[in-house]
């Protein structure tokens, strides 16, 4: 059943979204509160943006963060969400444009590096990722969401020990991290270690009883280990949740059903 749950891994490519330090401010209530507040001022446009962005309005927040770039071009968190936004537009050039300048502006901005990786990495540049990973873990340490994609760029390697220490340290770090104890159950999976990867699926389903992936991976081990009756629990769950289980595995249950 190993084909059944080795590509269910998770990828943290979370983009993040920095607001300003006044945070976004409270709108006026009444009628006044539908009017777009006149943007005056670099600050002004850059809560424009982060609103029109909450808002799913991608195209006005471009438009006001580059309004916010205009006067104060040397707003690094203007240019990093300014790329976010390029980059749920998907346009990607100028996605990397944008964290790259913002950089040059401030080169320990954090999720600049990150957000680069994980750009680098969406277009197959994973030499220039795993680089950006390694210099987002250089500035911080305990970001788990870098550490979780170095885990996965070594898995897709086959040095299962890199990734199998990576995602140790996301748990380390965040001991309440469900996908970390899943993937470390992957790799014990790819190593045959069928136990010790069942007990941390298990682990990531204490921390999270609706983690789809986990249910199947927990599924694909006990039918492993000939307990169908947990695989079909445990597969059944899986198909709640969202999981497209395999017709194949699903053939293998049905005479235990």
């Amino acid at each position: 059943m190993k084909t059944a749950v080795r590509y269910f891994f998770i990828f943290a490519f979370v983009f993040l979204l920095i607001s300003c330090a006044e945070g976004n401010k409270s709108q006026t209530k009444g009628t006044d509160a539908e009017k777009k507040p006149k943007a005056v001022t670099a600050e002004d446009h850059f809560q424009l943006a982060y609103q029109a962005v909450e808002k799913r309005n991608l195209d006005e927040a471009a438009k006001e963060y580059q309004e916010t770039l205009k006067l104060d071009p040397k707003n690094a968190k203007a240019h990093l969400n300014l790329g976010v936004v390029y980059g749920r537009l998907k346009q990607w050039k100028k996605e990397i444009s944008e964290y790259e300048e913002a950089l040059r502006i401030d080169p320990h901005l954090v999720e600049a590096h990150f957000n680069l990786g994980v750009a680098y990495e969406e277009r197959g540049n994973l030499k220039e990722a795993v680089a950006e990973y390694q210099k987002t873990l250089q500035i911080s340490s305990d970001y788990v969401e870098a550490r979780t994609n170095m885990g996965m760029l070594y898995f897709k390697k086959g040095m299962l020990d890199q990734a199998l220490a990576e995602y140790q340290k996301t748990i380390d770090i965040k001991p309440d991290y469900a996908k970390g104890y899943y993937n470390v159950g992957t790799v014990y999976w790819e190593q045959r270690k069928i136990d010790e990867a069942m007990a941390s699926f298990q682990k990531a389903l204490e921390i999270n009883p609706k983690f789809a992936e986990a249910h199947y991976a927990l599924a694909g081990a006990y039918y492993e280990k000939q307990e169908s009756k947990l695989a079909i629990e445990h597969c059944d769950e899986a198909g709640k949740l969202g999981i497209v289980v395999d017709p194949k595995f699903l053939k293998q249950l049905k005479p235990y059903r």
